[in-house]
This record gives C-alpha cells, sequence and structure tokens, in this order.
C-alpha cells in the first residue's frame, strides 16, 4: 500500500485560523478517509516527514495523529509504522467528530483513567444504526448551501426530540444549530450586545460557559448554590438588570442539585422583574435517576425569558461537537442576524447524519440504553462508597457524575495528586468556584463516571479511599474491567 504522502490529499493548514493546526490537520485526514481519498490500511507517511511537508513542527502532526488514533481512525503497527484502520472498510462510514478537540481537557496519557466529568460513555454508540446514518449522509451530495440556522429537517427532528422527551412546546423556526454550548453562549453574547453588562453566573459553576461570557466581556456575577441548585433568594434586586442568567436546573453543575419548582417559577419572576434573559443549559437532562422529571424553565416561561440550551455532546460523544438553541421569537430575529453574519461551523454532513440518526428513532433508543447502564454504574459507587460515611456522595439523581465530600481538613489538592499517582485522574470542586481560593463548600471531589468501567470505577474509589487513609479495603476490581 502506498504511503499517504504519495496521495493527492487536500492538507491545507490556515495558520491564521484560530482553529488549532493539529486539529485542522486532523480534520483534513478524517476527511480524506471519509471521502475515499485514503483507503483503509493506507500506510501513513512518518511524522517527521508529514511535518516537513506542511511546514510545522513535529509535535503538531503527533497531536492529530493521536487524536484520529483514539477516535479509531488509525491504528500503529510495531515496527511497521501507522496505517489508517482496516476495519474502516468493514465498518462502512464511521463516525465523524468535528475535529474541535475532546472537550475541556487535554487527553490524558495512555493507561490513566480520566473520570473527570464531562465523558459519557460510546461503547454503544457503533451499532448499525449509527453507521447507517452516517452512510445516507455521506451518499447525498446536496445541490445547495444550509441555511445558517441548520438544516431544516435536523431542526424539526430536535423540536420533534424536545416535545416528546422534554415536555417542550418547541418550533423547529425558533431552533438553531450550534456548536456546542460555548457557541450558543457566543451567539447570545453578540445578540445582547454582552460587553460590560452584568451577567449572573451560579457558584460554583461551569468555568467554560464563564470563559465565554468573559471573552465578550461581560461582568460575572457570582450567585451561590446549595444543594437544591440555585439560590434564587442571593440573585441581584439592585443596580443594573444583568443581562443574562446562566443556570443548570436540570442537574446543577457540578453540584447536581435539581432546581426546585418553587425556586424555578421564582427565578422566571425575578427574570421578568429585571427584564433579564434566562439561559437554560439542560445539558445532560436525559439522564435522571429514581425521581420524576421537573418542567424545564423553557416549559414554565410565559414571557418569553428563557433561552434553551442543549447538546448532543453527552447523549452522544463529545467528538460530534453538535448542539443547539432554542430562542423565543423575542430575541429569535437578533439571534438568527448574528448567525447569519458569522455563518455556521457545523458541518452540513454532520447535520444531515445526526438528522437520519434521530428520525429513525435510534437517538429514543440509545438514550434508553444508556441509562440502563449509566444506572447500573452509578448503584455500584454508592454500593462502594456506603461503608465510608466520611465521604459524603451528592449530586446522584441525574446527570452522569457526582460529588464526593472529603473528611473535614482534607486537603483536597493532595488527594487529587494522589490518586493521580496510581494513575485515575478526578477533578477538584475548588476548581469551579468564581474564586477556587475563598471558603467554599468544604473540600471535595467531582467524580464522572460516565465513561467508567467498573473496574475502572473500583480502582479510582479504591485510590481515594486510600488517599484520605480510609482503613476499609476497597471493593475487588472486576477482572474484565469491561463495561456494565
Amino acid at each position: 500500500m502506498r504511503p499517504a504522502a504519495d496521495l493527492d490529499v487536500p492538507l491545507a493548514l490556515e495558520r491564521a485560523s484560530p482553529v488549532p493546526l493539529h486539529v485542522q490537520l486532523a480534520a483534513a485526514l478524517r476527511s480524506a478517509a471519509l471521502d475515499g481519498l485514503l483507503p483503509p490500511g493506507s500506510r501513513m507517511p512518518p511524522t517527521r516527514v508529514l511535518a516537513a511537508r506542511l511546514g510545522v513542527a513535529r509535535s503538531t502532526v503527533l497531536a492529530a495523529y493521536e487524536q484520529l488514533d483514539g477516535e479509531g481512525f488509525l491504528e500503529g503497527r510495531h515496527g511497521s509504522g501507522t496505517f489508517l484502520s482496516a476495519s474502516l472498510a468493514a465498518a462502512g462510514v464511521p463516525p465523524r467528530p468535528s475535529g474541535r478537540g475532546p472537550g475541556d481537557a487535554p487527553r490524558p496519557l495512555p493507561g490513566v483513567v480520566d473520570l473527570r466529568p464531562g465523558r459519557p460513555s460510546t461503547r454503544r454508540l457503533a451499532d448499525p444504526a449509527w453507521t447507517r446514518a452516517w452512510r445516507a449522509a455521506v451518499a447525498e451530495v446536496p445541490d445547495v448551501e444550509g441555511p445558517p440556522e441548520g438544516l431544516p429537517e435536523l431542526r424539526e427532528e430536535i423540536a420533534a426530540h424536545l416535545r416528546a422527551a422534554r415536555g417542550l412546546d418547541a418550533r423547529a423556526e425558533d431552533v438553531l444549530v450550534t456548536a456546542g454550548t460555548g457557541e450558543a453562549l457566543s451567539l447570545l453574547a453578540h445578540a445582547l450586545d454582552l460587553p460590560g453588562r452584568p451577567v449572573v453566573v451560579e457558584d460554583p459553576g461551569y468555568p467554560a460557559a464563564r470563559a465565554v461570557l468573559t471573552r465578550h466581556r461581560g461582568e460575572l456575577v457570582g450567585v451561590p448554590v446549595d444543594d437544591d441548585g440555585l439560590v434564587v433568594d442571593a440573585l441581584p434586586r439592585g443596580g443594573p438588570a444583568p443581562a443574562l442568567v446562566f443556570v443548570t436546573p436540570s442537574h446543577q453543575y457540578p453540584l447536581g442539585g435539581r432546581l426546585p419548582l418553587q425556586r424555578r417559577l421564582a427565578l422566571l419572576r425575578w427574570a421578568q422583574e429585571r427584564g433579564t434573559v434566562v439561559v437554560e443549559d439542560d445539558y445532560d437532562g436525559e439522564f435522571r435517576f429514581d425521581v420524576a422529571p421537573l418542567p424545564a424553565l423553557a416549559g414554565l416561561d410565559r414571557g418569553g425569558r428563557v433561552v434553551y440550551v442543549g447538546t448532543f455532546s453527552k447523549v452522544l460523544t463529545p467528538w460530534l461537537r453538535m448542539g443547539y438553541v432554542v430562542v423565543p421569537p423575542a430575541l429569535g430575529a437578533a439571534v438568527r442576524s448574528v448567525r447569519g453574519d458569522l455563518g455556521t461551523p457545523v458541518s452540513a454532513l454532520d447535520q444531515r447524519a445526526l438528522a437520519r440518526y434521530l428520525a429513525a428513532g435510534s437517538l429514543r433508543r440509545h438514550i434508553a440504553r444508556s441509562r440502563r447502564d449509566y444506572a447500573h454504574v452509578r448503584a455500584r459507587l454508592e454500593r462502594l462508597l456506603a461503608p465510608h460515611p466520611r465521604l459524603r456522595l451528592r449530586g446522584l439523581e441525574a446527570g452522569l457524575h457526582a460529588v464526593v465530600d472529603l473528611p473535614a481538613g482534607a486537603d483536597a489538592a493532595a488527594v487529587l495528586a494522589r490518586v493521580a499517582d496510581g494513575g485515575v485522574l478526578l477533578a477538584d470542586l475548588a476548581a469551579y468556584a468564581l474564586d477556587p481560593a475563598a471558603p467554599g463548600h468544604g473540600p471535595a471531589v467531582v467524580l464522572g463516571y460516565g465513561s467508567a468501567t467498573l473496574g475502572e470505577l473500583e480502582r479510582a474509589v479504591g485510590l481515594l479511599l486510600a488517599a484520605v487513609g480510609e482503613r476499609a479495603a476497597p471493593a475487588p476490581v472486576s477482572r474484565s474491567g469491561g463495561a456494565p
């Protein structure tokens, strides 16, 4: 098989682009594979050769190859080099990530178990329904470019999904397809003319959302959260009206609380009185355990104040990097104007594939299967920590992560370092606060169990117990280490 260096593959990189070079390179190679320009089994050029050809650092090519290796596009053969995976021929068209990176944190080193929050399991995703959707999408050659709001068929399917799954009276004309929560917030920031205006965020809360709002020069106003979510009584009553309030009511990020109905209604009254837009981030609302669903803020809204933000990163894969925003009519024209000026960053191919996946009912079935898997892992986590009352477990009613409160006086950073020495990554709750050094909720770690196998979960809990000096032996590690 001739090497990729001899193939006529377009690999132009835009050095002025804000997209990192290694992400651009991975996207170009991925597209070449999907388009058939690189046949399965093709030998890839050595990293030094390709780096010299493109005029980039070898580390750029290494990073791109590592990303594609993690996605299953490439495979290394000892003593022979790197090849485009031969399994692609049998699998048809594989899932096509967007090339914008795996999330908020860098890819861990081989052998390290990353149980920081935000990572769902993708073990059930590579099924015939997923492959059929991508094959059908690639087979179509559109005559015209899709609208900047997103393909109409995908917007229709998203609206139908929200009506069935979240009880929202969603209309396709109010839906915009986005490249995730960050891009949705950026659209809103432009539409609301954010610079210099106060914006309310949960504290602790979602760091990536704060970063987007700060980049748009919003003035962050932190409001405390408790075990039930945002403390609505602490919202600012005087001074300039905030442009928006960013909340995660279905599963507060990161504490895990579910905002009670009374607080939801009080938040909407406050927003109406102050003329503030409520941004409802329902990032993993599909996953609830042992509790009845609470109505979305957007479903309770009668004043047109709520912008509903959703993502497919948690229900499918972060590599897709696709989400959506449901905008009330009063804001619709302004948001669509911004999107028309900036254009859409979401590939029409990705949109077509996802539209077919939803239309076939495959997303609904995938969520149902995944919910059963997650419930099993969640129950195992509860059993592992139940004999250890010094470690309080909370935030398990919904979502794919939990908070583990450490014993009073524990040094969370030191605990995390000891756990990391054992090859497991967890997150420090303090990192989610506006001021990580300020007194907060006490020492605690955030554990994402969405992507964990039972063996990995038991290993993580065992390391955590040892790090805080618990005498009880951890549960035995599953021999298979496989998925539940």
